[in-house]
């Protein structure tokens, strides 16, 4: 099969075409043609290698991280798909490797596609879909009448985040460009901040929860808009504790990553407020709830361009260069 992949850590001269076995599923796993994968900047930080060393992959590495396709072949103890099924996911962080003509997922980790979307706007949704509810339902619990601020609302992340929060019946505040203002009032957000003119911390005060999607700065700033007891839960920030138990790490990876944090969580409690890392987990029955979402009308995907498959270089210079005005790059196989 044709893929994407490195061989050695780097920056994007290190991606390049070639050819794998096809890949052969277990007896719980489930074959994937895949018909369009899309561009997240996990992709780029993967690719650098700054996840190498609590994310040991084992080079050549296919990147990809989420993916929309049809079931080719179903492992021996599969209940849940048949072949022929139109299926979307995000991989277990050790099984990734979407773009790629093939992938063999666990069914536990797979969903049926929303039946109203086509395979590039599926494919556009899995992880950033998951990171919005696993932030926004899991972790904050976000109640009705609740006041929620989401960075970089026409981002990948935050057009999903926005669209959920709504939903989930929040008064939603978000940062954006001027030109994406229009868009992002349609996804769901109550207030509008211009990032280029208005600093948010001057504007916003007494929210309950931030989805800090940029780290540094921002996410420093966002502490002081919230009220006592509340949240700022963060994609960008430095990992946690938590998020080394999650991973299984050792009590040596679990220290340094309270170091990385130590600053971070201090100045949170020095404001009254609460800080912690996500890195979003496979989950197929989320996506499940996600899909009912969607075909209920309630989300919808915003893609940016779609790149042909053999243009999968130019797709991540694309992403990563920041040149998309909204959403998600896909890339699509057929």
């Amino acid at each position: 099969m044709k893929t994407y992949l490195i061989e050695k850590y780097g920056d994007q001269s290190a991606v390049h075409a070639a050819e794998l076995p096809d890949p052969q599923p277990g007896p719980e796993d489930v074959l994937v043609e895949i018909y369009a994968a899309s561009v997240n900047p996990l992709d780029f930080k993967i690719r650098d290698g700054a996840f190498k060393r609590i994310l040991p992959y084992r080079l050549p590495l296919v990147l990809g991280n989420d993916l929309a396709g049809v079931v080719v072949r179903v492992g021996s103890a599969v209940t849940r798909f048949a072949v022929g099924d139109e299926v979307y996911a995000r991989p277990d962080k050790d099984r990734i490797g979407t773009f790629a003509e093939l992938i063999a997922v666990h069914q536990d980790d797979l969903a049926p596609k929303p039946a109203a979307l086509t395979m590039a706007q599926a494919a556009s949704l899995p992880l950033v879909a998951l990171t919005s509810w696993q932030a926004l339902v899991e972790k904050a619990r976000v109640r009705p009448g609740q006041k929620v601020l989401i960075h970089a609302g026409s981002g990948g992340v935050g057009t999903i985040a926005l669209q959920l929060a709504r939903h989930l019946g929040a008064h939603v505040a978000t940062t954006a460009s001027a030109a994406n203002a229009d868009l992002v009032k349609e996804l769901g957000a109550d207030v509008v901040i211009d990032y280029r003119t208005q600093d948010f911390e001057q504007v916003l005060d007494g929210y309950d929860v931030v989805l800090d999607t940029l780290g540094g700065e921002t996410l420093e700033k966002s502490m002081r808009v919230l009220k006592p007891g509340g949240k700022v839960i963060s994609i960008a920030g430095p990992p946690d504790a938590h998020f080394a138990r999650e991973l299984g790490g050792n009590p040596v990876l679990r220290q340094a990553m309270n170091a990385l944090s130590f600053k971070t969580r201090h100045h949170a409690k020095r404001h009254g407020v609460t800080y912690s890392f996500l890195f979003m987990k496979a989950n197929g029955d989320q996506l499940r709830e996600l899909t009912r979402l969607v075909d209920a009308g309630e989300i919808r995907p915003v893609v940016d361009r779609v790149f042909p498959f053999d243009q999968t270089r130019e797709a991540m210079e694309y992403a990563e260069k920041g040149r998309a005005k909204a959403g998600k790059v896909v890339v699509a196989m057929r």
